[in-house]
């Protein structure tokens, strides 16, 4: 007797997986079937369109950059500087004589910031591309130490005596940190003495300087509110501490934030080269330099504050150019990128976009100061960074806190951490939004309304008297994290 098949067993034969080809749906084939690999390697190939979309989707776990509020970092640019960047991926920055038109638009570069920089023309300026502006922090530190060690030297200073010492306020961002333990300098903190003016006091910095200062690191643009240094009371006092001192200190001034901003929107702001003491400078080209990740630059006003020892000679086009980096083989996409960016934009153009990015950072403050909740660290004004804690009012009323407040904005995809601030108040928490290019008064507008939407539900989700109930018990409940 013959057995007839059930239409289960007919619908198994029809759709056995064949072999991928062009024409094989991406959701219909073998590979989005089975698990990516994650230990080790598959065996065979795939097509590169399977191939393309089954990695592209794993990114739809990260966040939305554009609605990543607290990252200084690019996260926009136009088609033209995409293509730009593509065409110039595989080229390596490092090979001076394979891509000399790399090197030559790197010097570019070089002098179009030096410029903006009131570099002297009497004086030799150095400077060059980093990976970052961390990089190009490590790069001044490194050249600070060496010099110091020379002077001090010549001086008859033991400098094996104890470490030499940096100097740098209480919120320094934690590169500063990372070169002292990997150079094995010791780091010398101002504390901070007033959490609504997080900013370096110049004075207890000269206090601290001694014979193995290697140098002082104001900032412009503290990570943690965006606030400046003063960095012209700082040079003053300081050359005043110098014509007593056995071996001067000097400046390098951490512009990461500020030195591809102010140039542009306060170009008067005194805090550059134009300061007798400041002999190198480090900013980051990916933040309001307008380049996607990946890009710092560090400039020297003379080449007598970059010791030789730390240069090295690479041959290009029948010459050695000199190269002074922590790190070697990378794409020069980013340089070109920065290029492409002076070129296209050029003074007036910066100067358009960042009084754009101030205009928004002014009008989000506003709205979070009318809130009648928060008081306002940084609104904006110097530098489009906006900085608010909770007033005190608000902490004695309200059954919620920040920290409640960023888990709630998740909900809607916002990315704004709560955070406490460095030594002397890390009892303060805070909640900061860089305003960057490509964020426009209606999307600041629609954050605002989630603002006041995510409020309202934690006014009525009594989520703060659960959380202290659960903290009594050493548990922390689900969705809060500090």
């Amino acid at each position: 007797m013959l057995h007839k098949k059930s239409h289960i067993e007919r619908d198994e034969e029809k759709f056995v997986f064949k072999a991928d080809t062009s024409s094989t749906p991406i959701f219909g084939s073998a590979e989005s079937d089975v698990l990516l690999p994650r230990e080790k390697i598959g065996q065979k190939m795939m097509d590169p369109r399977i191939a393309y979309q089954l990695v592209s989707d794993e990114m739809m776990h990260d966040g939305n950059p554009r609605y990543n509020l607290c990252t200084f970092v690019q996260t926009y640019m136009e088609e033209e500087a995409r293509k730009i960047m593509l065409d110039s991926m595989a080229t390596n920055a490092i090979d001076k004589s394979e891509y000399p038109q790399t090197t030559e638009i790197e010097k570019r570069c070089v002098n179009i910031i030096a410029n903006l920089w009131n570099a002297n023309p009497k004086e030799d300026y150095l400077g060059t591309s980093t990976v970052g502006s961390s990089e190009a922090c490590m790069l001044g530190g490194m050249a600070m130490k060496f010099r110091w060690r020379k002077r001090a030297q010549a001086l008859g200073i033991d400098t094996n005596a104890k470490k030499p010492n940096l100097i740098v306020s209480s919120g320094y961002q934690v590169v500063w940190e990372k070169f002292c333990v990997y150079w094995d300098v010791e780091l010398r903190e101002v504390p901070l003495s007033d959490w609504h003016d997080l900013t370096l006091n110049a004075q207890k910095a000269i206090d601290l300087c001694d014979d193995y200062t290697i140098g002082i690191v104001p900032i412009m643009g503290i990570t943690y509110t965006g606030a400046f240094d003063d960095i012209v009371t700082l040079d003053r006092l300081l050359s005043e501490y110098n014509q007593q001192a056995k071996i001067s200190v000097s400046i390098h001034v951490d512009a990461a934030s500020g030195g591809l901003y102010l140039p542009f929107m306060e170009p008067d702001l005194a805090w550059d080269f134009r300061l007798e003491n400041v002999i190198s400078i480090s900013t980051s080209g990916h933040k309001y330099g307008l380049i996607y990740p990946g890009i710092g630059w560090v400039m020297w006003r003379d080449k007598q504050f970059l010791p030789d020892e730390l240069i090295f000679k690479v041959a290009y086009l029948g010459d050695f150019e000199p190269t002074f980096q922590i790190n070697f083989s990378r794409s020069g996409s980013q340089i070109w990128a920065q290029y492409y960016c002076f070129v296209r934009w050029g003074f007036e153009g910066y100067r358009a976009v960042h009084a754009k990015t101030r205009d928004v950072g002014l009008f989000l403050a506003r709205g979070i100061k009318a809130l009648g909740l928060f008081d306002m660290i940084n609104g904006g004004e110097n530098i489009p960074i906006v900085c608010w804690a909770m007033n005190a009012q608000a902490q004695e009323e309200k059954q919620w806190d920040l920290y409640d407040l960023a888990d709630r904005l998740r909900f809607n995809g916002w990315q704004v951490p709560a955070y406490p601030l460095p030594a002397n108040f890390q009892n303060v928490s805070v909640m900061r939004i860089v305003v960057r290019a490509d964020q426009s008064m209606e999307q600041m507008s629609l954050f605002l309304k989630d603002l006041k939407q995510a409020i309202k539900e934690l006014d009525t989700a009594k989520l703060g008297k659960h959380k202290r109930l659960s903290e009594e018990n050493g548990v922390v409940p689900m969705g809060y994290t500090h």
